[in-house]
């Protein structure tokens, strides 16, 4: 499958669970002097996850995007050094702020996974973090 096609399922696969595409922030930050680049989908979201701003008030409903992002912030001092870092790469993002948690977005994922991308499921291996005591 080329990666426009996973692309595509992926944004398709969101329309109908009534999130809407919200653009990519660009690769430099532009109104945050607390990161140089765009290292995480979520950056763009910052104020909704600290509670400044909801969705409501930013026009969208339950938004997913499809962003770029420039390695992570602690591993640009290893590219070229071994095989495994890169320094760009796109990913695929669903996100809610209130309107559903870890039930459905789990639900979801292996949903894409196996029925939409074709994924095995006899070859996926799930994990689940279910928090800490202390």
């Amino acid at each position: 499958m080329k990666s426009a096609e996973v692309r595509q399922l992926f944004l398709d696969f969101f329309n109908e669970k009534q999130h809407q595409i919200v653009p990519s922030a660009p690769m430099v930050v532009k109104h945050d002097p607390t990161l140089m680049f765009t290292n995480a989908g979520m950056n763009q979201f910052k104020e909704f996850f600290l509670g400044n701003k909801t969705q409501r008030t930013n026009g969208f409903q339950i938004p997913k995007n499809v962003y770029g992002c420039l390695g992570k912030h602690n591993d640009l001092e290893e590219v070229g050094i071994d095989t495994y870092h890169h320094t760009f790469f796109e990913m695929l993002g669903n996100w809610s702020f209130g309107d559903y948690f870890k039930e459905e977005a789990i639900a979801w994922a292996w949903e894409l996974l196996t029925e939409r991308y074709i994924i095995d499921p006899n070859i996926l291996y799930v994990t689940i973090f279910e928090g800490d005591e202390s």
